[in-house]
């Protein structure tokens, strides 16, 4: 009972010092690729770098003791991140307080969800995301994911579209109107780094190496350049006036949505007491508020593009102090001073008298030093009503992940795998990830290779992991100011180059042709739905579905003959001839009420097709199981075959139908002497009575040993 609640006491029995240092090496490696990337992956989520530093504090180390596999790596992954982006983008400004606060309340929900999946042991639950859907899923988030850290390549910033595509051209055409190279190298560098690492010496912790000498590269050379100024400063009048109009569209925009609430707030106010005019009130005012707030927001969009694309030149006046033209608006004769400028804006207005203007790169900026306060996140019902279906998503996605990882690892290793106990484990750090300020993590593929390929012997090294990462929290956060945003973004690209599977597309099309369409339209569908990726899973889950029900609605019905081998084949398929006198069907799957008349349709057109026919044979072998309506459809099938002067039987009936015919009296109806346990007892039962006054020499049922004999 104790190892049941505890699984990790199992580890212990014979555990010594030896694998407890080879435990903590395997940690300490993990620590070094997790600490970047998990960083990396918080900004895909939308969230400040740090989060995902508080993602890798406690699950890790709860995953591993309450789960089942011994080297998974739990943490922040990529396809959770972007999914949490995904999630959270409806609801939130990305990097927000109200953001944060959902994304937490995001990782408390998917740990409910997935603890309460492992508990009541309903793991199987996680079928219902095929593997041709998961595939084309998977592929089409790399590429949302790489490509959306282009704009951090190129050192531009712009609005997030409707569309995915939408984001990715206003990227392209931003960067075409200006790039910021010093920005662009720095990535380039970190991707030569971490592939000459990768090529070098796969041991090398690449992405550790290219991290740190990218740092120290953006320190020394002071990479980040950013200065305050003031609006009077901005010698341009139509910069002036376009931050003027900026910041009292976005003043209007937040009392706007104040007013929004208080109206939502009288909606509700009117329901509760059944007061149709004041409802009628909240809902034109609301109705029309909200196409104000849509106005003003398009124009606020167009006003921070405009100001985004505007660039600088700072002129030094006698006193020092400089002053920032355009471009396009420099004083003749004036010195460039070789530094482009660029004006910081976001969602919120800008202080006039302390303009951002920036003429480096994007870096990481200062990390709150210290452990995150422990709280449990704020319950809001409406907002977890909105949520549920992408805590559904991830938590079927994430535990996919982590328990087909588990099982790749586990084939090596020969450990055994509890899928429910995994959940349970995941859960566990799902919500007590929550309580220490994570977003949703799962299991890593990168990092759970380094766990194996470090010989951990078990989960002591996830939590050697989960120890690292609160020694850098509490002593090592000032290093990390210097980390370019362009370095982050291309770990991220370099993670996500191994999501790529084409030959899975190859693989599902040669399995079965519907199962390859499904994941190229699953694939599809997630990259033409993007930012909304829910709607590209749930396409491939539909397609899925359907094609499970057509084919249970129209499962495969054939008529059998003697093939050369002398086994009973599908005619049609080996081009056999048929017996004129008896007919073997062959019925292969469940006989419910979606597909109980299909059955009854395949049989009266072989009837009309053989005029000479005298019993049919049904063949039950693949008849696991029949319902109310099945058997109800073969009761009449016997009367019709036998009302129309011809004969019936079945072979091969299992147990579980057996009890069905019994219980309903369908057996006494058939007649004992009419149900025979094998094919070929029903062939050698029925062949002299048919063949009795027949024309045929020589029946494709009988075998040769049969006509020898005879």
């Amino acid at each position: 009972m104790l190892e049941k609640c505890f699984p990790f006491l199992v580890w212990f029995r014979h555990y010594g010092w030896q694998s407890f240092k080879t435990d903590a090496i395997a940690g300490l490696t993990v620590a070094l690729v997790l600490i970047p990337q998990s960083m990396a992956y918080a900004q895909l989520a939308g969230l400040p770098a740090y989060y995902g530093l508080y993602a890798s504090f406690l699950p890790p180390m709860l995953a591993a003791l309450f789960g089942s596999s011994r080297q998974l790596a739990t943490g922040p992954v990529a396809v959770v991140s972007l999914m949490t982006a995904a999630s959270l983008a409806p609801l939130a400004t990305a990097g927000s307080e109200g953001y944060v606060a959902y994304a937490v309340l995001l990782a408390l929900m998917v740990g409910i969800f997935q603890l309460s999946l492992g508990i009541l042991r309903l793991g199987l639950v996680v079928n219902f995301l095929s593997h041709p859907v998961v595939n084309g899923f998977t592929n089409a988030a790399a590429l949302i994911i790489a490509s959306s850290q282009l704009s951090k390549m190129f050192g531009v910033n712009v609005d997030t579209a409707a569309h995915h595509y939408e984001t990715i051209w206003h990227v392209f055409r931003s960067a075409a109107h200006y790039t910021h190279w010093p920005t662009f190298w720095m990535g380039v560098l970190a991707f030569g780094l971490m592939y000459g690492l990768k090529w070098l010496n796969s041991r090398i912790p690449n992405v550790l190496v290219a991290v740190a000498l990218t740092t120290v590269i953006s320190w020394a050379f002071g990479y980040e350049h950013n200065q305050t100024a003031a609006l009077a400063q901005i010698e341009s009048p139509a910069a002036r006036q376009a931050i003027e109009r900026f910041n009292v569209t976005a003043q209007r925009i937040q009392a706007l949505s104040v007013e929004r609430t208080r109206i939502a707030q009288a909606l509700e106010d009117a329901q509760a007491r059944h007061d149709a005019d004041a409802r009628l009130e909240a809902e034109h005012a609301a109705g029309t508020l909200s196409i104000e707030l849509q106005r003003l927001k398009l124009e606020q969009a167009e006003l921070r593009e405009s100001l985004r694309l505007s660039l600088f030149q700072a002129v030094p006046q006698p006193d020092g102090t400089p002053v920032f033209y355009r471009h396009e608006e420099l004083p003749p004769g004036t010195e460039l001073q070789g530094r482009t400028w660029r004006l910081r804006v976001g969602n919120r207005p800008v202080d006039p008298a302390a303009l951002l203007m920036s003429g480096g790169g994007a870096v990481v900026g200062a990390i709150p030093r210290g452990l995150p306060a422990f709280t449990i996140p704020r319950i809001d019902f409406k907002i977890m009503a909105q949520l549920f279906p992408y805590a559904a998503i991830i938590s079927l996605l994430g535990f996919m992940e982590a328990i087909s990882i588990a099982k790749a690892m586990a084939a090596k290793t020969g450990q055994r795998l509890d899928p429910n106990q995994e959940l349970i484990g995941q859960g566990i750090a799902n919500i007590l990830g929550a309580v220490s300020k994570s977003y949703p993590t799962s299991g890593s593929f990168s990092r759970s290779a380094v766990n194996l390929q470090a010989g951990a012997v078990s989960g002591l090294s996830s939590v050697c992991t989960s120890l690292m990462v609160v020694v850098v929290l509490l002593f090592f956060t000032p290093l990390l100011y210097h980390l370019p945003q362009s370095v982050l973004a291309a770990v991220i690209m370099m993670a996500v180059i191994g999501l790529v599977n084409i030959s899975g597309f190859v693989h599902a099309w040669k399995a079965q042709w519907y199962d390859g369409a499904i994941s190229i339209l699953a694939f599809l569908a997630t990259l033409a739905f993007a930012p909304h990726l829910d709607k590209g899973i749930m396409v491939g889950v539909v397609l899925s579905l359907g094609v499970f029900l057509y084919k249970s609605m129209r499962p495969t019905v054939v008529s059998l003959a003697r093939a050369e081998d002398e086994a009973l084949r599908c005619a049609q398929t080996h081009g056999l001839r048929e017996c004129d006198y008896v007919s073997m069907v062959r019925f292969d799957g469940p006989l419910f009420f979606a597909n109980a008349s299909y059955l009854e349709d395949k049989i009266t057109a072989i009837m009309r097709s053989k005029r000479n026919l005298k019993h049919i044979i049904i063949v039950a072998n693949g008849i696991n199981d029949i319902d109310a309506s099945g058997e109800e459809a073969l009761s009449l099938l016997v009367d019709r075959v036998r009302s129309a002067g011809l004969d019936i039987s079945l072979s091969g009936v299992n147990e579980a139908v057996m009890k069905v015919f019994r219980r309903t009296h369908l057996w006494a109806k058939i007649g004992d002497d009419h149900l025979f346990p094998t094919m070929e007892k029903a062939i050698d039962a029925i062949y002299d009575p048919t063949h009795r006054t027949g024309q045929e020499t020589v029946c494709p049922l009988v075998r040769a040993c049969q006509l020898a004999g005879s």
